[in-house]
């Protein structure tokens, strides 16, 4: 009898002792199919490991608005602040003061800008600290000369008024009385070494001499916006006007200045052909050629 429960405690032992192997070994098999299953392949790219790694990450949704669309916000522009940030030089009191004081047809009331004489040396003033420099752009540049031969030929001739004529005082294109930055200037310098040197010789019916025969004095300032389109108005004014030119076919009896300032109007041809360029009657190039008397008479009304 004591062997039989021997051989049973026997077989017991060795029962119990492989049933916890199989245990344990069924446990290692789980362990090692779960590493197998978080194991990270290798990959060629950092790229392509992160795609695995991270997380992919949504930009949150916008919270709707109920009842109402979100407004989006718009930039406002001053329109008039705009144009001005686009200028180098701010010429509005040369405006101002144009609009005032000068007709529609280029007349000046002379006796208005001398009233106003404090306000026009205040634009004198601010041409005189804020001269061109490399920065400012062929428009600006020439916008600024022209506005200054101007608004300095009203002031030598308020100086002065009254007057019959701009002739009839001492000298006035070689008189040195223009101040512009630590220089002084004269209505020659301006003219002839700084505006037609911009090779542009339209500047010829932009800028004026107080006197009749000459180009109507614009009733606004030149800006940098403006002076190309108003040059170009001026210039087809000018030539077709019968006060100062009388133009057919064959015959033409012209202003002066095309003689004065001959060379100017054939840089890209003939004086017949810049002429054309502007007249509402063409004009044979073999067209018997004269020039007018000039009216010296101030151009005030």
């Amino acid at each position: 009898m004591k062997y039989i429960y021997f051989t049973l405690s026997i077989c017991l032992f060795f029962f119990l002792s492989v049933s916890k192997t199989v245990a344990q070994n069924t446990t290692l098999v789980k362990v090692q199919d779960s590493e197998e299953k978080v194991k990270i392949p290798e990959h060629d790219t950092l790229e392509e490991q992160e795609k695995i790694i991270l997380p992919k990450i949504t930009a949150p949704k916008e919270e709707k608005v109920s009842g109402t669309k979100k407004p989006q916000q718009k930039t406002l522009t001053n329109n008039t602040e705009a144009k001005k940030s686009r200028e180098a030089f701010d010429h509005q009191i040369w405006d101002d003061l144009l609009k005032k004081y000068v007709s529609a047809n280029g007349q000046a009331n002379y006796k208005g800008f001398k009233k106003e004489r404090s306000l026009l040396k205040t634009y004198l003033n601010a041409l005189s600290k804020n001269m061109p420099n490399e920065n400012w752009s062929k428009s600006d540049k020439l916008a600024y000369w022209m506005n200054a031969y101007n608004a300095f030929t009203v002031k030598l001739v308020i100086d002065n008024y009254p007057v019959k004529s701009i002739k009839n005082i001492e000298k006035p294109w070689e008189f040195r009385f223009i101040k512009l930055g630590a220089k002084w200037y004269t209505l020659n310098d301006i003219e002839h070494r700084i505006l037609r040197k911009m090779k542009d010789p339209r500047i010829h019916f932009g800028i004026n001499c107080a006197s009749f025969s000459c180009p109507s004095l614009l009733n606004k300032s030149f800006t940098a916006q403006n002076v190309d389109q108003e040059l170009e108005k001026l210039t087809i004014s000018f030539i077709n006007d019968p006060k100062h030119n009388t133009i057919s076919a064959n015959t033409i009896k012209l202003s002066k200045i095309f003689l004065w300032f001959g060379k100017d109007f054939k840089t890209k041809g003939s004086l017949i052909q810049f002429l054309n360029t502007y007249s509402k009657t063409k004009i044979n190039e073999k067209a018997k050629k004269s020039y007018r008397v000039y009216n010296w008479s101030l151009n005030e009304y």
